[in-house]
């Protein structure tokens, strides 16, 4: 039998908790030497390194879809202090440090947000959604990704027909967050736009873009274990030159996820030891 946490047990002591883990948090970056990226421009940097985009509308979670358009409105929130931002050498990116005062003037309304291994409604919910998009965006870059979590469980089916296991970025103030630093000599920069539906984001530099990127999942199985299925996937990224043309491949890391949603019946699922 898996032993609850503390905070499962007693829930009134979450928000003491979560206030706790924050403080800790702030100080923490007070005495850790970084320099965190802060400064927003609306004047564009020159090249485009990356673009891509999201889907905001998911109507497979089975919820009232406010809640979908909750989360369009918390994504542009969130968006409103990231657009723009210049990531300078030797600088760090910190996703909830630059959002924090997102909901300063305009509050957050509640969202869908994974809590204990189940969705539930939550104050600001389906920002992992953003920084998803975030991360699968640095991929593609020469930003060193320090910090980096994956979802424990996937709850909700994904919206893009071309799934890709393996390189989601789950963020929660005080305990996880997606974090870059960059140690390169260029000047990055995030730029977010949207549509009525969709989420699109650039990486831009002061530089040419000096590589080409493909990331792909080496392997990728379904296994059933304790009566849960697991998905299990290796996520390689290949980096290529754009001026001598040498190929690269690189393993990131193994990626282990409970899937909490009806697969394909076309999907094998093995059995576990």
């Amino acid at each position: 039998m898996t032993r609850k946490r503390v905070t499962e047990r007693f829930p009134w002591l979450l928000p003491i908790r979560q206030a706790q883990r924050k403080i800790f948090f702030y100080v923490g970056m007070r005495l850790d030497k970084n320099t965190y990226a802060q400064t927003q421009k609306k004047a564009h940097l020159s090249h485009e390194i990356f673009e891509t985009d999201s889907q905001m509308l998911n109507q497979n979670s089975g919820f009232d879809m406010k809640y979908q358009f909750n989360k369009v409105h918390n994504l542009k929130l969130a968006a409103k202090k990231i657009n723009g931002l210049i990531i300078r050498p030797g600088e760090v990116f910190f996703f909830c440090y630059v959002t924090r005062k997102a909901d300063k003037k305009e509050p957050y309304r509640d969202g869908l947000s994974l809590v204990n291994g189940e969705i539930t409604r939550e104050y600001g919910g389906g920002l992992c959604q953003f920084s998803n998009m975030l991360y699968w965006m640095f991929l593609h870059t020469q930003l060193t990704i320090v910090e980096r979590h994956g979802h424990e469980v996937e709850a909700i089916p994904p919206t893009e027909s071309e799934y890709l296991a393996g390189v989601d970025a789950t963020v929660a103030e005080g305990w996880l967050d997606l974090k870059v630093k960059n140690d390169t000599t260029h000047t990055y920069q995030i730029v977010i736009d949207f549509d009525s539906k969709t989420m699109y984001g650039k990486i831009l530099s002061d530089s040419t873009r000096c590589f080409d990127y493909k990331i792909y999942n080496q392997s990728l199985r379904y296994v059933r274990e304790k009566g849960k299925v697991v998905e299990k996937s290796i996520v390689m990224r290949q980096r290529t030159s754009r001026v001598s043309g040498q190929t690269e491949e690189e393993r990131l890391y193994e990626n282990t996820c409970i899937i909490d949603y009806p697969l394909p019946v076309n999907i094998e699922i093995s059995e576990g030891v």
